[in-house]
């Protein structure tokens, strides 16, 4: 009779993973849309995130654009950097030094940017950082100056767009960078601009 059970309850146990596994991946109700929406947030937020921050050793290595700093407004490289050059001269960077730059022409809103842990010391000018302020998110710009003190690095970035450092990123220490680029995925950054736009919409 023991037996009996266990089988009946193994059974019962595959049944049920048949209905279910039905519903996730073949049933077309609204319900299982949402559901799977639901699995693929958890999956994303909580092991595949995590695991690619491991491997590139950052807690942030995926990130949205949110403005429009970084952007050359679709010029080429030589028409931006006639109109860039006075700004970056008080910098010591020439056009030879930016066009080794990553990333020399920019990027744009809605890009995505994939980043890399790296220590204060292998950080150099015309790297591009991400690093915490006093914002709600992230910022993401350019290192124009570097320099040492007490035994600590400090930083100076500037967005390719605008003319000026802003206040907050004339003197960014070493414990407020999260990563530096490696390259750009363009556009699918807009899906979570477009999401939390539409968050704050229902939400007001």
């Amino acid at each position: 009779m023991l037996k009996n059970f266990f089988t009946m309850d193994k059974k019962s146990l595959k049944q049920t993973w048949k209905k279910l596994w039905h519903f996730i991946w073949e049933d077309n109700s609204i319900w299982s849309w949402i559901v799977n929406i639901i699995l693929a947030f958890v999956l994303i937020k909580f092991i595949v995130y995590p695991g690619i921050g491991f491997a590139l050793g950052t807690s942030y290595p995926i990130v949205a654009v949110v403005s429009n700093s970084m952007e050359h407004n679709s010029l080429n490289f030589d028409d931006w950097w006639n109109v860039k050059i006075s700004q970056y001269s008080q910098y010591n960077i020439t056009k030879q030094d930016f066009n080794d730059f990553v990333l020399k022409n920019g990027f744009n809103k809605g890009d995505i940017i994939i980043l890399k842990g790296s220590s204060p010391a292998d950080l150099e000018v015309g790297n591009i950082i991400v690093f915490k302020t006093y914002r709600p998110d992230p910022i993401i710009h350019r290192i124009v100056k570097k320099w040492k003190e007490s035994n600590n690095y400090y930083f100076q970035t500037k967005g390719d767009n605008n003319n000026l450092s802003i206040n907050f990123e004339e003197r960014i220490s070493e414990e407020s960078i999260i990563g530096k680029s490696l390259f750009k995925v363009p556009y699918l950054g807009y899906i979570k601009i477009w999401f939390v736009g539409l968050l704050n919409f229902f939400i007001k």
